[in-house]
């Protein structure tokens, strides 16, 4: 899952590091800072008019308005917003506006072209504390566990983590917590919610541990970020699984032979590789894990999303032209180590994809004789019942595989019954209940 929270125009250039200038750029910062008190008036003709035509076309002023209120749905009234800093990318000029709502604050990047239009917008967490109001679900009894802080690792990448431990005597299983794609907090937060700490409270008030930790590439985005031509999964994800299961074999509460691994979405498609690296772990729940390569995975993302507009632009079906041109070249034996980062899905860079060849999750979990545990929601659109169904398939004749499809659930696992769209991270809600009741029995009766 990505970590940009609203995105309104889609532009990759955008998700690439820029360059931060000590220069002041007071009639773009006066620009920027007029259109979002006109977000805020609701004056979304006037806004619109700042807009380069591709943007105009892409956000005429209804669907502004229908951007704008999804933002004030999640977060609350605008009651302040200041100037945060300026940055040059590629030719473009970029102006962040940190807007403080109400229960949150969040970064506008307020992108302009050469004529000083505004060509793109997109609304990101801010540097700034959150101030989202999370109440913890009514399943989580905090009266039955507690929060302790814990580090992950050690050296240079070494990880703030939070192990939720049930209150008694005795040892207690213990299940790590793996995160999806982009830089994601501990608790998985999107909007409103919190997956993970829905999870951890919910698992803790039935007698289960958890151990969940910041993903190394949001606590360290800037040194991570230097290193954006060389990382694969093994940085992003793999190495500090394996480091989580190190120091959940330190604490004393836990039981060493219950030690279980929860990897969602990227975090699921990585289980296998992981098992592979520990044989100490006692058995895997792969949530919303894909098996489809992560480039197909992709493409189906933006078709489904580009799908939900009934008159797709053109800029819409060229972004599309060319994401099928990037998946093309990553499968194809051009794919070189120099390949540049522009030509390839989401600007990632080549040696990421090149790890990635050839890997197929499923076939590695079939030769791994530990208990899996596949759980998977109907309504997630970002990985499917098709991503199951693999699983299903290549684990059919393994001894100690379960598998659950939930048809009311999306890829964070909140209950609803629309047609589900990105707009559904916006709406605050809790993990379903009852999968936390399931994972917690699997565990308990895991051999």
């Amino acid at each position: 899952m990505n970590r940009i929270i609203y995105i309104f125009v889609i532009i990759a250039i955008f998700n690439t590091p820029s360059i931060v200038l000590a220069v002041e750029e007071p009639e773009l910062y006066k620009v920027a800072e007029t259109f979002i008190d006109l977000l805020s008036q609701r004056n979304f003709e006037q806004a619109a008019n700042a807009f380069d035509n591709k943007v105009k076309q892409l956000l005429p002023p209804e669907k502004l308005q229908e951007a704008w209120e999804s933002v004030i749905r999640a977060n609350g009234a605008l009651k302040n917003r200041t100037v945060n800093r300026f940055e040059k990318a590629r030719g473009f000029e970029v102006i962040y506006i940190t807007c403080e709502f109400e229960r949150a604050n969040l970064d506008a990047k307020v992108v302009f072209d050469e004529s000083k239009k505004i060509a793109g917008l997109i609304f990101l967490d801010s540097d700034k504390p959150k101030k989202f109001v999370y109440l913890p679900p009514s399943y989580a009894d905090t009266s039955k566990f507690s929060d302790q802080e814990v580090t992950i690792g050690t050296g240079a990448w070494k990880l703030p983590g939070t192990l939720t431990i049930p209150q008694g005597t005795g040892s207690f299983p213990l299940l790590i917590l793996v995160h999806g794609s982009g830089p994601q907090d501990r608790d998985e937060t999107i909007g409103p919610n919190k997956p993970f700490c829905d999870l951890a409270g919910g698992l803790g008030t039935k007698g289960i541990a958890t151990l969940r930790y910041e993903k190394r590439t949001r606590h360290y985005g800037q040194a991570m970020a230097k290193l954006k031509n060389e990382i694969t999964v093994n940085e992003e994800t793999v190495q500090d699984a394996i480091e989580a299961v190190k120091t959940a074999h330190k604490i004393s509460k836990i039981d060493p032979k219950k030690i279980f691994l929860l990897g969602h979405s990227l975090g699921g498609n990585l289980v296998p590789r992981i098992a592979q690296k520990d044989p100490s772990i006692n058995g895997f729940i792969i949530m919303a894990g894909y098996c489809r390569p992560f480039e197909d995975l992709i493409l189906a993302q933006m078709k489904y999303i580009f799908s939900l507009d009934s008159h797709p632009s053109e800029e819409k079906k060229k972004y599309l032209q060319r994401l099928e041109e990037q998946v093309a070249l990553v499968k194809s034996n051009n794919l070189k180590k120099n390949t540049p980062a522009e030509k390839l899905p989401l600007e990632i860079n080549a040696n990421y994809w090149l790890d990635l060849r050839g890997y197929a999750p499923e076939k590695v979990a079939a030769t791994i004789n530990r208990p899996f545990f596949v759980i998977q929601g109907g309504r997630d659109y970002q990985v499917t019942s098709e991503d199951f169904g693999i699983w299903q398939s290549a684990l059919l004749s393994h001894s100690n595989a379960t598998f659950k499809l939930y048809p009311t659930l999306n890829h964070i696992f909140i209950h609803g019954n629309e047609k589900a769209t990105p707009s559904d991270y916006d709406k605050p809600g809790h993990f379903f209940e009852p999968v936390i009741t399931d994972i917690a029995n699997w565990i308990k009766s895991a051999k």
